[in-house]
């Protein structure tokens, strides 16, 4: 294993893959951002919390343009840490996933780890904009969702270890054993605790856009490490 020629093409696909998803996020999820906060602004306005005037706005636009101007950063950043663990796993795993070179193996692990660190856990928590969820709640939340997404994983590891171990057919039933296994800890776990008052059509059409910009994000890191990986063979020695 080339150590630095890995490291540099792990590290430079999240990076890359991550400011494709910081761009996404900016051009389609944050007009429901924006929408979502409005009428968040205007609860409080309402309540008595806040007062609506010019010296509001002024500091509310400030701290928009900051936060939408850090965004392709924070994606970035976030891309190159999901990147490097993708990275791992795929060095790790590369010779047993099928397909004949190394963007068609990504691609398939990119699915795998889509489906059961992404896709499982946002079916049981979906993505809410910023005026779902009570504020005292957001440490519990977040402690569901990523409990949900590590038990998950873990369960993927487990069954697919069985899946190597199996033969033939019978490997479907490592499939079965992580369908039922999953099934029962997503009727097992909690619902989401926060009462859903914001308007539906907002909800729905965030959670929408979030879940497509997540799912481009994960077979874009792996059509870039694929591609990298094929073009460097960083797995072949010096030697």
């Amino acid at each position: 294993m080339k150590t630095g020629l890995f490291i540099a093409i792990v590290l430079l696909s999240g990076c890359f893959a991550g400011i494709i998803y910081g761009v996404l996020n900016l051009a389609i999820v944050e007009p429901y951002l924006d929408d979502a906060i409005n009428i968040e602004n205007q609860n409080m306005f309402s309540s008595g919390e806040e007062k609506d005037g010019p010296e509001f706005w002024v500091e509310y636009y400030e701290y928009r343009t900051w936060q939408k101007g850090g965004q392709i950063l924070a994606s970035a950043i976030l891309g190159t840490s999901i990147g490097s663990l993708f990275g791992i796993v795929y060095a790790l795993s590369k010779k047993s996933l099928p397909s004949r070179n190394n963007i068609g193996k990504t691609l398939i692990l990119a699915g795998l780890m889509w489906f059961t660190l992404f896709v499982i856990p946002f079916l049981k928590y979906p993505a809410n904009p910023p005026t779902v969820g009570d504020e005292e709640t957001v440490v519990l939340r977040g402690i569901l969702y990523l409990s949900f997404i590590a038990i998950s994983g873990l369960m993927a590891i487990g069954f697919y270890q069985i899946f190597k171990r199996l033969k033939g057919r019978s490997r479907i039933l490592a499939i079965i054993g992580y369908a039922v296994s999953i099934s029962m800890v997503f009727f097992i776990m909690p619902e989401n605790p926060d009462v859903i008052s914001t308007p539906m059509e907002l909800i729905n059409g965030f959670r929408l856009v979030a879940f497509f910009t997540s799912t481009v994000f994960w077979f874009t890191l792996a059509l870039i490490l694929g591609t990298f990986w094929q073009k460097t063979n960083p797995d072949l020695s010096n030697t």
